[in-house]
């Protein structure tokens, strides 16, 4: 028996000596070179001409291929070809169909033609829409509902293949935008650009209702774009606009094959769940691999991917930082990625801290645990944090996070005097910087319009603050005060948050997402906004994804919400109240349903100058506008902090950029050797517990020998 109990001991020694008890992951993936991260909601879609939310680009811009995209190095931000072999070739012409120069005013300019010559050899990543028997027939394009039923994911197809990616894919992908069945976000935005977009539109809906399954896209000329070979597509635009190369580095313009959509499209498949909005298909780094919402999603190294190399130009301080040790190598460096469902932080922080992820943001809660303030307002990681050997990067993001007013409700949206007086009085109680002392530890900037710092027609200083809401005050902003506020109440029909002719309290609803312990005290904060002009605010949380449906829909009358830059220009952000994009009519990204003749005027003029005076001066015209209007309280600017270990690689935060997964690299071997020594489990506990249970029964057990012996030799 003692020798059974030595042998226990040793193997619970060895045990805890090769691999930590808490090891949340498989023991097969020890080792690999595989990066972990997390996702708190899953993707609502994953279809690149619809995925416009942050994590939802998170995942598919690491698999899609548009023709652009931004060098991983330099700053400011600088396109360079993806998929193209090269940038656009951009022509004007003017209403005649003569070609102009490169410098033509705008008046002159009828249409662009951007001409886009793609890679040769590019292969989309192995699916089923591609299977072909001996005939050259595809095995999956003609299934009955029945037969679909059998299968529960991707990998149930026994057959797959790919092909070459060619430049009608690109054009298919840009009919979708128009398309009825697709409800692109930015359909609103591009038919205003792309020749014949809108009348595609409209012969797509016709088709709709004639043929409600499959609409094969092939079939509907677009004349605003065609294929003019294998590898080459031209693009031609209504007028000029400058900010249309952005737009070439998002996902939307990424190819898609029509032998997927059909796939697709059959009946039965959206009953499985066999979508795009789950599966997605591209010819990028990454393929994904695993869609399990409730539990994690995987990417896996795509196997054909045709290849790219990691930069090979930097700046001085790039090389300071190491960041060009891999310069030519081949990528991608890292295997497998694997997002693991978590809706709370302090788990996610407490796996970080243990090595079981390799990056974390810095929430509330854990910020003094991670981050100290030195006298002068340096901001430096905690010897803690140094002993881990963490490291800290900081950004100040291109992004504006802001509480809005449905402007089709009818108490707090319309554009009377009485409802701006309602909307301006709430924006003044929002009170943003104290939001951002408590909520963020200061890592924020209180917004004084859309437009985030490093945007052109951002201002700083007196000339830059929103005079509805801030007084210029001993060289600062200064919120107006709440007697003020109360005022402007008074006048907009509600003298001490009561309506004034029926005496009611006012009550307003506040759609939000985030139901957890921690979002408890935010959302008592913004109560507590309410309550100082006597306005009752009833919250109603619910998931991501209800609360999407709910802003589609026009259902919400408060809400708040964020935008991070798409492409460094101020389009990027004024179109969010730009009346065609309008969420409910127009199912684009007006999240507040505003619309304003005068300010929708001065968005067209705006969007097509150069950045110069005369375009500075036409945006401060429409700060000016909703400033008054103040259809969005405009919340404040988010400053970035992230850690990442040591092992993690090539690290260098690019606000624009969403397809940086490629260039990262993980020292799998150190993150072991780390991971084993932070969660050495602590044996004496354990032992001592077994040395008192011996202890305890010793005494027990000779008591009970001598009974017995004392009974037998009695019996003897």
């Amino acid at each position: 028996m003692r020798q059974y109990f030595f042998f226990f001991i040793i193997n619970l020694s060895l045990i805890a000596c090769n691999s930590p008890w808490n090891n949340p992951y498989l023991s097969e993936d020890k080792g690999k070179n595989i990066l972990y991260q997390s996702f708190s909601e899953r993707p609502k879609t994953l279809d690149p001409a619809k995925a416009y939310s942050s994590n939802e680009i998170n995942i598919i811009a690491q698999i899609y291929e548009p023709p652009l995209q931004y060098h991983y190095l330099h700053r400011p931000a600088q396109l360079i070809p993806l998929a193209a072999q090269k940038m656009p070739e951009i022509a004007y012409f003017d209403a005649q169909d003569q070609r102009l120069p490169a410098n033509a005013p705008t008046a002159r300019i009828a249409k662009s033609v951007y001409t886009i010559t793609i890679q040769a050899g590019m292969q989309y990543q192995k699916h089923p829409a591609f299977a072909k028997d001996i005939n050259g027939n595809y095995l999956y394009h003609h299934l009955k509902p029945e037969d679909i039923q059998q299968y529960q994911t991707l990998n149930d197809f026994p057959q797959r293949a790919n092909r070459e990616v060619v430049a009608e894919d690109f054009v298919y992908q840009i009919k979708r935008l128009a398309s009825p069945k697709v409800n692109s976000p930015i359909y609103s935005m591009m038919q205003e650009h792309i020749a014949g977009l809108a009348t595609l539109h409209q012969t797509l809906n016709i088709a709709n209702k004639e043929k409600p399954r499959f609409l094969d896209l092939r079939d509907y000329p677009l004349v605003g774009t065609e294929a003019i070979d294998k590898y080459r597509y031209r693009i031609t635009l209504q007028g000029k606009y400058p900010q249309f190369i952005y737009w070439l580095a998002m996902t939307f313009f990424a190819p898609l094959p029509y032998e997927v959509d059909q796939f697709y499209q059959q009946q039965g498949m959206q009953q499985q769940n066999l979508t795009l909005d789950w599966y997605p298909v591209g010819s990028g780094a990454y393929s994904l691999t695993e869609n399990n919402p409730n539990k994690r999603m995987t990417l896996d190294k795509n196997p054909d991917f045709h290849g790219e190399t990691y930069p090979t130009q930097g700046s001085a301080e790039d090389i300071h930082q190491h960041l060009l040790v891999d310069k030519g190598k081949a990528l991608p460096f890292i295997d497998r990625v694997i997002y693991v469902l978590e809706k709370e932080t302090i788990p996610y922080w407490n796996k970080f801290l243990q090595g079981y992820y390799d990056v974390s943001a810095i929430n509330s809660d854990s910020f003094d645990q991670a981050i100290s303030i030195t006298g002068n307002n340096q901001v430096t990681l905690t010897p803690e944090m140094k002993k881990k050997h963490i490291h800290l990067s900081t950004a100040v993001l291109p992004s504006t996070y802001y509480f809005g007013f449905n402007m089709l409700d009818p108490i707090v949206g319309g554009y009377t005097q009485d409802k701006k007086y309602l909307r301006q009085a709430i924006s003044i109680a929002l009170d943003y910087e104290e939001y951002i002392a408590i909520f963020l530890n200061g890592r924020g900037i209180a917004a004084q319009s859309l437009l985030p710092p490093g945007i052109y027609g951002y201002q700083s200083g007196k000339a830059g603050i929103n005079p509805y809401v801030y007084q210029w005050k001993n060289q600062r902003a200064k919120r107006l005060s709440i007697e003020k506020a109360k005022q402007l109440l008074a006048k907009a029909g509600y003298p001490e948050g009561k309506e004034r002719h029926t005496g009611k309290a006012l009550i307003l609803n506040f759609d939000t997402t985030g139901a957890g312990a921690e979002n408890k005290s935010r959302l008592n904060w913004f109560r507590k906004q309410f309550a100082k002009l006597n306005i009752q605010l009833n919250i109603r949380v619910t998931d991501y994804n209800r609360f999407q449906e709910k802003m589609h829909n026009g259902n919400a009358q408060l809400f708040q919400w964020g935008w991070n830059a798409d492409y460094p220009d101020p389009e990027n952000f004024l179109f969010l109240l730009y009346g065609a994009n309008g969420k409910v009519k127009y199912h684009g990204e007006n999240a507040a349903n505003y619309a304003n003749s005068e300010f929708d005027r001065l968005f067209q003029m705006m969007k097509n100058q150069e950045n110069s005076p005369a375009r500075l001066a036409t945006i401060q015209k429409m700060l000016a506008i909703v400033q008054e209007d103040a259809p969005l309280a405009w919340g404040f600017h988010p400053k970035a902090f992230s850690l990442y270990h040591a092992w993690y690689k090539n690290s260098k935060p690019h606000v624009i950029a969403n397809n940086t997964l490629k260039y990262k690299r993980i020292d799998a071997a150190l993150r072991e050797q780390q991971r084993n020594k932070w969660n050495k489990p602590l044996l004496w506990p354990l032992f001592l517990g077994l040395l008192l249970v011996i202890l305890f029964i010793i005494p027990s057990f000779i008591s009970y020998y001598r009974r017995e012996h004392r009974a037998i030799a009695k019996v003897a």
